[in-house]
């Protein structure tokens, strides 16, 4: 079988890309492990993603965003970020007066991939292979395929990474990548509580701890809920996530200063390994990475899809204006020096941020008050960065 490009991994961003790619006229295969109930109907996997008015708009012109449900998007008002037990002087970005009323849109990862697959499995020129392994990939100036376990091999003028942060295709393409491990893990899950989160999204650096609460619309029962991002060492949300539910709640609520009222879980609790990955090049030959597999992003922004999904923008973009060939040299260094200059200021000045504000010393404490109380008053510098959390380009 004969490909123009070959997508290896059915997450959110490998579907967009192919989505993509298939708009533009190319015949696009993705190979994904998983087996295909999983793309049907994913599983909640606690990741919550703050979606851009530039994501969204992508999602409508896909006709990927009639299919999430009405009842799963929550509008963010309001970004808030504190430091310490009692934070006196928070950093807040509002939606500016003269645009929309909304930062951006919260939604379940799981519903953004459900929403895709549908798009992706319904094309023509969208083939999808799940619940199946790769044996070995090669890609060489002149030609690039994959081999199923099994045997089968599939060709294509081009391959796709997009398989996740520890992503197989990178390594054994041999491109290495800068890691940082925070030495920490995250627990998602949602939780239901008595005073309305008001569409605040949280992010605060409390002592020894790192919470978010971000807003999740109302299922019409009593209370608000709300994402609880949590970050520890990883024992410790080893034995968070091991406590039995009354246990659960009393902790939480105790941590979270009961800011939110008493706090009851309303999902099943998630853990995922805190580290970020920039790859040291986003492409081979033949190969692109794209995603997770070129730049994963600390959680904190909960941008990191967006992120991906402007990503593959840019290589179908780089492609279409090419040569007929997907997998031309001159479009692959196009994607990497736009995609590489798009993303690591964003990526080193988010992990210098993340480890400043998870220091816990007495100098670093103090640093973190001043810079939230100077960075609120900075009115330029806010702009910006609420600009860069709506994106409203397109």
């Amino acid at each position: 079988m004969r490909y123009d490009v070959i997508i290896i991994g059915g997450g959110p961003t490998g579907l967009a890309c192919a989505i993509s790619l298939a708009r533009d006229g190319r015949e696009v295969c993705i190979v994904e492990r998983s087996p295909l109930e999983t793309l049907i109907s994913p599983p909640f996997d606690g990741r919550e993603i703050a979606l851009t008015h530039h994501a969204v708009q992508w999602l409508k012109e896909a006709g990927a965003w009639e299919h999430i449900p009405a009842d799963a998007v929550c509008p963010m008002y309001t970004a808030r970020v504190e430091t310490g037990r009692h934070s006196s002087l928070p950093l807040i970005f509002d939606a500016p007066k003269d645009g929309p009323d909304a930062l951006g849109y919260m939604v379940a990862n799981h519903h953004i991939r459900q929403s895709l697959y549908t798009i992706a499995s319904n094309s023509p020129r969208i083939a999808i292979r799940a619940g199946v392994a790769i044996e070995r990939a090669e890609h060489t100036v002149s030609a690039a395929c994959v081999v199923l376990k099994g045997g089968e091999a599939l060709s294509a003028d081009l391959l796709v990474a997009a398989d996740g942060r520890f992503s197989k295709m990178r390594e054994t393409a041999g491109i290495g990548a800068i890691i940082d491990d925070f030495k920490r893990r995250i627990m998602v899950c949602r939780v239901r509580h008595p005073k309305s989160h008001e569409n605040i999204a949280l992010q605060w650096f409390d002592a020894g701890q790192t919470i978010a609460f971000l807003p999740i619309l109302s299922d019409g029962e009593d209370g608000s809920i709300s994402s609880l991002v949590l970050t520890l060492e990883e024992a410790e949300i080893e034995r968070l996530c091991s406590l039995d539910e009354q246990a659960f709640n009393a902790e939480i609520t105790q941590r979270s200063g009961g800011r939110l009222g008493e706090l009851a879980l309303a999902s099943p609790r998630c853990s995922y390994p805190l580290k970020t990955v920039f790859a040291h090049r986003f492409k081979a030959p033949r190969l692109a990475l794209i995603g997770d597999a070129a730049v994963g992003m600390h959680p904190i922004t909960a941008h990191g899809f967006n992120l991906g999904l402007k990503g593959q923008e840019t290589l179908a973009r780089a492609i279409a204006d090419g040569p007929k060939d997907a997998g031309a040299p001159s479009s692959l260094a196009r994607y990497e020096r736009q995609h590489r200059r798009a993303t690591l200021p964003l990526y080193a000045g988010t992990n210098a941020i993340a480890t400043l504000y998870t220091r816990d010393s007495t100098p670093a404490m103090a640093v973190r008050r001043l810079g939230l109380g100077l960075a609120d008053r900075l009115i330029p510098f806010k702009k910006a960065i609420t600009g860069m959390l709506m994106d409203q380009g397109h």
